[in-house]
């Protein structure tokens, strides 16, 4: 990685805005390249990176991670941002429920991470949901297996890469399709981690990109 990269990485102060006020967002991502590969495209997204003004950092050094860890993560960086009088504004992670054995500690990680300020996407049962949302609505139960076969199904990806910007003129339905999934596991009275099919990546977009709404 190139040094000025790194720099960049581990600085939590706000970058000089050239335009209007800057809203600047910390991703922390559970996976080492279907999240990152789409949150990079998303952040060259017009609307992200001039309308809403938005810088959009991506914490490599945190993929791999299980929620809890990610959650620390997350909860160190805001208060290291809030010792250096850093303007970061929202704090993010990215991770899984996964099927059929769930991450451990999800419950802890959900509880700490709403105790610290830390705002949560969590795909249920992974990502993969999140991406087929794009292309259509899925409203029965999945695991992870099936969730990657429909996938794979929908945009002919072979591996667990993603050609970002091939699903970012799907990104505003799969917003809506996600918020409808939302509604129907309140109205269903389903709760975490029961919630199968969800994905909050529908908040993170929107946080990112208001246009998506």
């Amino acid at each position: 990685m190139p040094r000025d990269r790194r720099r960049a990485s581990t600085s939590l102060k706000r970058k000089v805005a050239v335009r209007g006020p800057r809203k600047t967002v910390v991703v922390f991502c559970e996976g080492r390249r279907s999240e990152p590969e789409y949150l990079e495209a998303l952040k060259r997204e017009p609307d992200v990176k001039d309308a809403a003004a938005v810088d959009l950092r991506i914490e490599r050094r945190a993929t791999g991670s299980v929620p809890l860890t990610l959650v620390r993560l997350a909860i160190d960086a805001r208060e290291r941002s809030e010792r250096e009088e850093g303007e970061i504004d929202e704090f993010w992670c990215v991770f899984d429920v996964e099927w059929p054995e769930n991450h451990p500690n999800l419950r802890e990680a959900m509880d700490l991470a709403a105790r610290h300020g830390i705002r949560l996407a969590v795909s249920n049962p992974c990502f993969e949901l999140w991406l087929v949302l794009h292309f259509r609505d899925c409203r029965a139960w999945l695991d992870n297996d099936a969730a990657r076969r429909l996938r794979r199904a929908c945009d002919g990806q072979v591996d667990k890469g993603v050609a970002g910007g091939s699903y970012m003129m799907g990104r505003h339905l799969a917003v809506e399709r996600a918020a409808v999934l939302d509604r129907m596991h309140m109205r269903n009275a389903v709760m975490f981690p029961h919630d199968n099919p969800s994905s909050g990546m529908h908040r993170l977009v929107t946080a990112v990109s208001p246009q998506a709404l």
